[in-house]
């Protein structure tokens, strides 16, 4: 009864649950905090979350008016798309531009770049005096965005040029335009509504896009698309989840109802084997979202594959009522009860493990696993004697099956296994040598090729900064963290000169430290009051230099006004006593640069360089050398617990195991596969799982119904995981693939360690 009222409260939880539509496809979610300093996870996440709403498209053709009329008809066919996107329109930038230029005015004087700086205090005075009157006497030859006795040596056109630097792209004729690779592009960019990571694996934007690309197409044959957003990377993953979730369940599904009917030969066992792995799954769903709040998508794909584990406890039931026809079936669940538990626990233990890393993602994986195992048990050991009524018929099938452990070949010690031993040995060694360590973080990815290609030249073309890596500043005040900045600024302005880097976008490139100001008010109160008295003495007049802002701008002034709109992600405030900015870097193609950038924040105090593939890659790697040490350990665990239920015959059930994941590594590493966390996490399911078969065969003793459980268990599992190697994720692809070779060689490996002694007997 208490079983039952679980069941229905899963079911009414399953109801809620996709109505909420709580799926998670944000890779960050699958990663781990940095503990040791949470404000560059807080830093990452609000890098990550002020893009996760933005979709960029550009349309390019070789003439700007062919760009345009491309651009119109893919605005009439966005228009009748239902997708929730909404274009945000540039044209709204000019009258930005004029109030952006207003706020700035009183403090124009104390605005430099660092070249300015340099050419103020470099520059004699009658030169810069000449350079003022050419101005004053041919107005027309340049902009002025003031006038020239607010700005005589015309400095704020310079430091408003080097502002728009942040992105290539500039305003013309109504758009936002772009010249590159000798193509016109129009720039659109879209915001959606919602969050980026709450899809149901619908193409909704994709969809949406492709319909406006074929319009502009058609308007326009030749015309060149680009498209990039974090929207767009979480919904292929979506799409692509959904896909394998439906190719993995449903596949493993059919196989193991196929092995029953193929066994059994009635729909009975079909009906409970099938409850069972109904009610495992969906209550493994309901705990994780307890446990977690939300589910990803990566969760469900690999939690697919449990539907190839969970129904063993189920298939052994059948099995041994099919060879003890005469059993009573509570007694008889009472005979299975300790191997069965013994079993549940190896492979518990064995998915648990894998939640001992900080990864999010894989103690999603580990919780949903071990709950959907349990729940597939006690519905076993609750319902099925209960529910089963009636006997289980022999068929061919299964006769044959059990019958094969008669005909299973043992090992033996004679010289020729001996030398077959050998061989063995040696080709297992020359795998083992080929295996090489893989643990770039980009193997959680599965985006698209076309689209991550898209992506780098569309970010290319307009010069954006990357959120992978960027610099974290920390001050105990603004003026602190301000000074830092510049700081930092300054060993970077190097690179820039170099051209190594084209750029970098920092708080304080809009809002220059107090220190700053004072001394850039300074320089060019005495400069332009030298210039001006030069000038006033030429013409005979008596030109006053305007009066400015007595105090400095401030941080909290700028982030206030809408002209810092553009640069206000950078500032992230007060993080654990500390207010906290992030400098962003343009250009950063030349991956053997990143050295040279983490280099230039040694010795500056409050200065962290944070490189966040780099960094989750090596922890991956950690994690990678200390989960190996946990599945020897796991090994030693496991083999004491079959020491104490089966004494000097445990090894049978282990070895098995233990040669199958070595032969495993071997096959991957002839097949030129990487060496990665996630190979360790499916050597020790491998673990757990395939001590269950030498289990059952020691718990049943030259038993033919266990060998057939073994079998078809055995079967499933394999085509599960099987499928999970079709998998487009890297790190899902290469468990998949370990624990194809690994199960296949563990279930040729434990009959064959059998007892000598055993008389096999058939159902």
């Amino acid at each position: 009864m208490a079983w039952l009222l679980f069941v229905l409260g899963v079911a009414v939880h399953q109801w809620r649950f996709w109505q909420a539509g709580r799926l998670d496809a944000d890779v960050m979610a699958l990663l781990p905090a940095d503990e040791q300093a949470p404000e560059v996870a807080l830093a990452t996440r609000a890098l990550a979350d002020g893009a996760s709403r933005q979709i960029v498209v550009m349309l390019g053709a070789p003439q700007w008016a062919q760009a345009q009329g491309a651009a119109r008809a893919w605005r009439e066919a966005m228009a009748q798309q239902q997708a929730p996107l909404s274009e945000v329109h540039w044209g709204a930038g000019e009258t930005g531009l004029a109030e952006s230029l207003a706020f700035y005015r009183p403090w124009r004087d104390r605005l430099l770049t660092p070249a300015q700086r340099e050419q103020l205090q470099a520059t004699p005075l009658p030169q810069l005096a000449q350079a003022a009157l050419a101005a004053l006497y041919q107005p027309a030859a340049q902009a002025r965005l003031s006038e020239w006795v607010a700005d005589p040596l015309g400095l704020a056109p310079a430091w408003w040029s080097a502002r728009a630097g942040d992105t290539r792209a500039r305003p013309r004729d109504g758009e936002l335009w772009l010249a590159g690779d000798g193509v016109e592009w129009v720039v659109l960019r879209y915001d959606i509504a919602g969050s980026a990571f709450s899809l149901d694996g619908r193409a909704v934007y994709g969809e949406a896009l492709q319909a406006a690309e074929t319009a502009a197409r058609a308007a326009l044959p030749g015309v060149k698309t680009l498209r990039a957003g974090v929207p767009l990377h979480a919904e292929a993953a979506a799409v692509q989840a959904s896909r394998e979730i439906n190719t993995i369940g449903w596949g493993s599904l059919a196989a193991v109802l196929l092995l029953v009917w193929l066994a059994f030969r009635s729909p009975r066992p079909i009906v409970l084997v099938g409850l069972s792995l109904l009610i495992g799954c969906a209550a493994a769903l309901s705990i994780t979202a307890w446990v977690f709040g939300q589910v990803h998508l990566i969760t469900l794909v690999f939690g697919a594959s449990l539907v190839g584990v969970a129904e063993d406890y189920g298939i052994h039931y059948f099995a041994s009522r099919q060879g003890q026809p005469w059993a009573e079936p509570r007694s008889l669940m009472r005979q299975l009860l300790p191997g069965l538990l013994l079993a549940l626990v190896t492979s518990v233990l064995a998915y648990l493990a894998m939640g001992a890393a900080p990864f999010p993602g894989l103690r999603q994986m580990a919780v949903f696993s071990s709950a959907g195992l349990v729940a597939a048990m006690l519905t076993v050991v609750c319902w099925f004697p209960w529910l089963d009524r009636g006997t289980v018929g022999s068929s061919r099938f299964a006769v044959s099956v059990a019958g094969s452990l008669q005909r299973w070949p043992r090992l033996t010690a004679s010289g020729r296994a001996w030398a077959v031993y050998a061989v063995l040995a040696g080709l297992c060694a020359a795998g083992l040598l080929q295996l090489r360590p893989n643990d770039d973080v980009r193997q959680l990815q599965n985006s698209p090729p076309e689209l991550l290609a898209s992506q780098r030249q569309l970010s290319s073309l307009l010069g954006v900064a990357s959120p992978a890596q960027f610099y974290l500043v920390r001050g105990a005040g603004d003026e602190e963290l301000l000074q830092r900045e510049e700081a930092l600024k300054a060993r970077l302005d190097v690179l820039v000169r170099e051209g190594r880097l084209a750029g970098y976008s920092a708080v304080s490139d809009w809002v220059p430290s107090a220190a700053r100001q004072r001394a850039d008010a300074q320089l060019t109160a005495r400069v332009e009051s030298e210039v001006l008295a030069r000038v006033n003495a030429a013409l005979g007049e008596t030109l006053a230099r305007p009066v400015f802002a007595a105090g400095p701008l401030s941080v909290q002034r700028w982030l206030q006004h809408p002209a810092s709109a553009g640069a206000r992600l950078l500032w992230l405030g007060e993080i654990h006593g500390a207010q906290t900015s992030v400098v962003m870097l343009r250009g950063l193609q030349d991956a053997a640069l990143l050295p040279v950038l983490a280099a230039a924040a040694e010795g500056l105090e409050g200065v962290r360089w944070v490189d966040k593939p780099a960094e989750v890659s090596s922890l991956l790697g950690r994690y990678r050398v200390s989960m190996s040490w946990l599945l020897l350990l796991g090994h030693a665990v496991v083999l004491a617990a079959l020491l104490w239920r089966f004494g000097r015959a445990a090894w049978r059930a282990w070895l098995p195991t233990a040669l199958a994941s070595v032969g495993a590594l071997a096959v991957l590493g002839a097949a030129g596969q990487p060496l990665q966390l996630f190979t360790v996490l499916a050597l020790l399911l491998l673990l757990g799982v395939g001590s269950d078969y030498g289990i059952f065969l020691l718990e049943h003793e030259g038993d033919g119904s266990a060998w057939l459980a073994v079998a078809l268990g055995a079967g499933s599992t394999w085509l599960a995981f099987g499928l999970l190697g079709l998998s487009s994720t890297p790190a899902l692809r290469a468990f998949g693939l370990t624990l194809l070779f690994g199960l296949a060689l563990v279930a040729v490996l434990a009959p064959m360690l059998r007892p000598a002694g055993a008389v096999d007997a058939t159902s």
